[in-house]
């Protein structure tokens, strides 16, 4: 963990934001039986993130590990991976294969998760990279073999495991 209690909360929040919107990308065509377990986690994402927020915002006077220099490198890699997920959905749209966006942003949003961990010295967010990318890797091959949507695979692995990252920063915030 980081040794700043804002920066975990921060953390919590906008993990759990993202959470509910990977759980929310799942609802697409999910099979019926998904339905209220990816409503359940979207709600628990979105308290999560709530929670996170307030916390964040209790300790907005505590140490961070954002400073000018790590504001700005941070800035960049966020940059980077904004502009990498736009274009890849934007090519991958056009070549009509709107079904691989989510998979695509969720790899580009696992692989940005490194040099954030490293950046920030963070270890828990390398989990969480590492964890986001299997989940976007292997979205596509468990989707098909199973004759799922690919949105909801890739929703619900990504989402489970953003939201399980904020659930244990929210913890160590709290």
């Amino acid at each position: 963990m980081t040794e700043s209690v804002r920066d975990v909360a921060a953390t919590a929040a906008i993990f759990g934001f993202f959470a509910s919107a990977w759980f929310g990308w799942a609802q697409e065509h999910p099979p019926a039986t998904w339905r209220s377990w990816l409503l359940a986690g979207s709600v628990v994402s979105l308290l999560t993130m709530l929670v996170g927020g307030v916390l964040t915002w209790s300790h907005w006077g505590a140490a961070t590990t954002f400073d000018e220099d790590t504001s700005k490198a941070f800035g960049i890699v966020v940059g980077f991976e904004v502009v990498l997920a736009g274009a890849g959905a934007a090519v991958l749209s056009a070549r009509g294969r709107r079904d691989l966006v989510p998979v695509w942003i969720a790899l580009v949003v696992g692989l940005h998760l490194f040099p954030v961990a490293a950046l920030i010295a963070f270890p828990l967010i390398y989990a969480v990279a590492a964890l986001v990318t299997i989940a976007a890797l292997v979205a596509v091959p468990v989707a098909r073999s199973a004759s799922l949507p690919v949105s909801a695979v890739n929703g619900l692995g990504t989402g489970g495991v953003l939201l399980a990252g904020a659930l244990v920063c929210l913890l160590v915030a709290l």
